[in-house]
């Protein structure tokens, strides 16, 4: 999936006058967020589990080198061919050398960023490959021709009348309004897809460096009849998907599925340690596992390390008010959200997205979300100051900006402005909010009141108190 987030502003303001959009985010974001809350709320020692998980993310990437390395030789030790890339390009020729060698025919697919990240589908396409995507949302999405819009559902932008309508529209199906319904009719679509397919691809939710294992989490049970049922399985994933020790998952499944879902633990928690052996009831006969570099590498060496202790479980999109207004669509790749205005600018270039860094209130939600407390709100101010310096942002910008910190700087110019526009306000507006206001302020009142403007501003009721407590 080729990064296209330039048009983010405009995709942006499609979003928002998109009626069923707006209805779908509104109803999946609330609902998502209250579990969340209820989940955290009931777990007592929420806190303390972020602190401890974000210090083994810490101590990981600090020597990521050295667990990759351990990770690799165990999974070679127990039977899987381990494969590294360093970008895309040469990620998607392992994938299509793997699949033309096992003779696959037939891929099933679960829910993959790292896979989505590559273009798998491209690499797949070019081997000859059929390859079907089991994941419901991303089953739904893809029948849509609509790139994913959640980094754990990726049809989480639509509503059960739009899903409706694809399957109506798409397969065939007669209309259906209600949630069991549709997820039969992909149901039954999928299931003949799993008896027939030679290769399972997946992502990787954590690799166990100590043991060399693939730990796969869902909810749907489809990651786990793609990684039994077909012959072969590949695992796509990013190198920072490693953690030292199998002792260190219980912290991270309890974080990672309370702050994604609101659950206490995930439906499925499969572990894959090397391929099916003689007296195994199920498992791949080949198990290949590809991991990715495609930048992250820079990251590690760079001021924004910490962005990859993600462990993508989306909380940090519900808590953020942009994404909650657009949706995932208009980021314009893999990753939406605050976490993907951090890292699309830091894998795929600050040039091809930097409009991101700006879809951001810096409201800090999004870091009070994350289970590992990745500083994300910091990282989006940090990366518009990037943006600066590289010349990406337009001079009249740049010129609002000096000028107001030229205000800002100078208490005597400050006060005079807050006495005029005081008085202006008066004269205007009556005291009343403004409900409308000339270019370029426009955009402000489209949808909300401009607050009116006090005649005595806070510095001066603040020297007027003062001078009475004096």
């Amino acid at each position: 999936m080729e990064p296209d987030s330039r048009a983010f502003e405009r995709n942006a303001l499609k979003a928002l006058s998109d009626k069923e959009l707006q209805d779908a985010l509104e109803n999946a974001v609330g609902r998502i967020e209250a579990r969340r809350a209820a989940a955290v709320a009931s777990f007592d020692g929420f806190e303390a589990a972020r602190e401890r998980a974000s210090g083994l993310r810490r101590e990981t990437l600090s020597r990521l080198g050295d667990h990759l390395a351990r990770f690799i030789e165990e999974a070679e030790k127990r039977g899987a061919v381990v494969h590294v890339a360093r970008d895309a390009a040469q990620a998607r020729g392992i994938v299509a050398r793997v699949a033309r060698e096992e003779g696959v025919a037939l891929a099933v697919r679960s829910k993959s960023t790292a896979a989505e990240e590559i273009s798998l589908d491209d690499a797949l396409r070019e081997a000859g490959v059929e390859e079907v995507e089991t994941d419901l949302g991303g089953y739904v999405a893809r029948l849509a021709g609509e790139p994913p819009s959640h980094i754990l559902s990726s049809a989480f932008h639509m509503t059960r009348e739009a899903v409706s309508r694809v399957f109506e529209g798409k397969l065939g199906e007669p209309p259906a309004a209600d949630a069991a319904t549709l997820s039969a009719i992909a149901r039954k679509r999928l299931e003949e897809s799993f008896s027939r397919a030679g290769m399972g691809v997946s992502g990787a939710n954590f690799l166990v460096a100590e043991t060399g294992s693939v730990v796969l989490l869902s909810n749907d049970g489809n990651a786990r009849a793609g990684a039994l049922l077909p012959r072969v399985h590949l695992v796509v994933a990013g190198i920072e998907k490693v953690v030292p020790r199998m002792a260190d998952l219980p912290v991270f499944l309890r974080l990672l599925s309370r702050s994604a879902s609101g659950q206490p633990l995930p439906s499925y928690v499969s572990i894959l340690t090397g391929p099916r052996r003689d007296g195994d009831a199920e498992g791949p006969q080949r198990l290949h596992v590809l991991l990715i570099d495609c930048g992250r590498s820079a990251i590690l060496e760079g001021k924004y390390r910490d962005a990859l202790k993600c462990i993508r479980c989306g909380a940090c999109l519900s808590a953020c008010p942009v994404y909650g207004c657009v949706g995932g669509r208009p980021y314009g790749w893999v990753y939406p959200g605050p976490i993907g205005a951090v890292l699309t600018p830091l894998l795929a270039g600050l040039s091809e997205a930097a409009a991101l860094p700006d879809a951001s209130t810096l409201c800090g939600a999004c870091s009070d979300a994350c289970p590992v407390k990745v500083p994300l709100s910091a990282f989006l101010l940090e990366l518009r100051s990037d943006t600066r310096f590289q010349g990406l942002k337009a001079p009249a910008e740049i010129a609002w900006a000096k000028g107001y910190a030229s205000v800002m700087k100078r208490a005597g110019v400050l006060e005079a402005l807050e006495r005029i526009l005081g008085e202006l306000s008066r004269l205007v507006s009556k005291g009343h909010p403004l409900s409308g206001m000339p270019y370029p302020f426009a955009g402000w009142t489209e949808r909300r009141d401009f607050p009116s403007v006090a005649r005595r501003p806070f510095r001066k009721l603040w020297k007027i108190r003062r001078g009475a407590r004096e």
